[in-house]
């Protein structure tokens, strides 16, 4: 069961420094005390018995002198006012003890003794030993609050410094993961091997070598796709120059359509380079967004819905926004089920189809290149693509499955300026069924 908001406790209570913190606090209270308390319980005990001692040897006295006839001072006597009751039992019990208690308002210990039966007593001020143990008691919170407050500064300054570079490697690890594999935390630590490591300099030789390693890769990868891309270019061309020349036939048809999607799939591969290298450059301008959708529609030449629900105009790069949105309906229409819709609603734009949905891996992690589901046509660059350059133009692209069937696709626009237009207008026919797997 979950607690109720104002049970909770602030988010920087979760904090690393915080529980420090805390800990080290605690620890300091609770060693304070027991150590407060075994001074305050030694010295106590040792001043009581020097105080127990001078009181016995003033009631020997006492007594002697009362046996003797002589008068005794006045602060002793036989029964004197103020004596404990305990104590005056004890002495009618023929025995001898001490007790501290208040007397005139005063501090006082009280030593008592039989004599003829009845109980004779000394009394011995006790303030001193009192504001001794007092100012002890005074001495010891104070040291141990010192001593506390710079323990927790010294302990929170240390925890200070090992969670900023925690942080510092937590934010590199961000950075990496955000596309920027240049980030390293180059810890100084772990540069000098004469200096001992701790367990974050360790954490940040692991993240900056880990780094090192996925960009070689991821470098190399993109080497070897930019190079085969350019190496297919050349006889792809003349290829396609020599099977215009073969007769008219099904053969012939047959060749040209293997060409031209060999084509295609090496324009998708020198795109994913370019877009993989960073090098891609925006061309921004105002256009408005349900002619765009139109636009993209009429060329990608398939019976695709359009409704613009709220007109918008948008500052975006034209050329990128019309290969994002055609990407979607080609995947659409190849992979889903009629009728696919694309629809206007202000800087956002979807596009639906009524099949059997995304595959998991892909509404949970994002398209993959040349993976597919079930056997579905296609190389898988298609969306990948469409991710790529959503992410150029600023735009944010969601992959979702509708709860009553058929795959999503949400393209986020920055928007412009947003005015109110027409409701809806309907254009082209229903789409013509396929494959059920979205996965291009």
């Amino acid at each position: 069961m979950r607690r109720p908001p104002w049970l909770r406790l602030p988010r920087w209570t979760a904090t690393l420094t915080w529980k420090a913190a805390v800990f080290i606090a605690v620890m300091c209270c609770a060693l304070a005390a027991l150590l407060g308390a075994l001074v305050h319980v030694s010295v106590t005990r040792q001043t009581v018995e020097q105080a127990r001692e001078k009181a016995l040897e003033q009631l020997d006295e006492v007594t002697r002198a009362y046996e003797a006839g002589d008068p005794v001072p006045p602060h002793a006597g036989l029964d004197p006012r103020g004596l404990p009751a305990s104590l005056r039992e004890l002495a009618a019990a023929g025995r001898r003890g001490t007790m501290v208690t208040r007397f005139d308002g005063r501090p006082t210990m009280w030593a008592a003794g039989p004599a003829d039966g009845r109980a004779i007593s000394v009394r011995v001020d006790y303030s001193l030993a009192a504001n001794t143990i007092s100012n002890l008691d005074r001495a010891i919170l104070g040291s141990s609050a010192l001593a506390i407050g710079l323990t927790l500064l010294v302990g929170v300054v240390a925890v200070t410094r090992v969670t900023r570079r925690l942080h510092l490697t937590a934010q590199v690890a961000r950075r990496i993961s955000a596309g920027d594999l240049d980030a390293r935390v180059n810890d100084p630590r772990t540069k000098d091997p004469s200096r001992p490591q701790d367990e974050v300099a360790t954490v940040s030789a692991a993240l900056d070598t880990m780094a090192s390693t996925l960009q070689g890769k991821l470098l190399s990868e993109q080497r070897f796709t930019a190079d085969v891309a350019h190496e297919l270019r050349t006889p792809l061309t003349g290829l396609s120059a020599a099977a215009e020349l073969l007769p008219e036939g099904r053969p012939a048809e047959l060749v040209r359509d293997r060409v031209r999607t060999m084509r295609s799939l090496t324009e998708d591969l020198l795109e994913i380079s370019r877009l993989d290298a960073g090098s891609e450059r925006v061309d921004l301008a105002v256009h408005e967004l349900p002619e765009l959708a139109e636009r993209v529609v009429r060329a990608s030449g398939t019976d695709t819905e359009v409704r613009v629900v709220r007109a918008a105009s948008v500052e975006t790069d034209r050329r990128r926004l019309e290969r994002v949105l055609g990407n979607l309906v080609s995947n659409a229409h190849r992979h889903g089920r009629r009728p696919v819709e694309l629809v206007v609603d202000g800087p956002v734009v979807t596009v639906r189809d009524h099949g059997a949905g995304y595959p998991d891996y892909l509404v949970e992690h994002g398209p993959q290149r040349f993976r597919t589901e079930g056997g579905s046509k296609g190389h898988g660059l298609g969306l990948t693509i469409a991710v790529g350059q959503s992410a150029v133009i600023g735009a944010e692209l969601r992959f979702l499955n509708d709860p009553e069937g058929g795959a999503v696709a949400r393209v986020t626009l920055p928007e412009y300026v947003l005015f109110t237009g027409f409701d809806e207008m309907p254009d082209g026919n229903r789409g013509c069924d396929s494959s059920d797997s979205q996965a291009d």
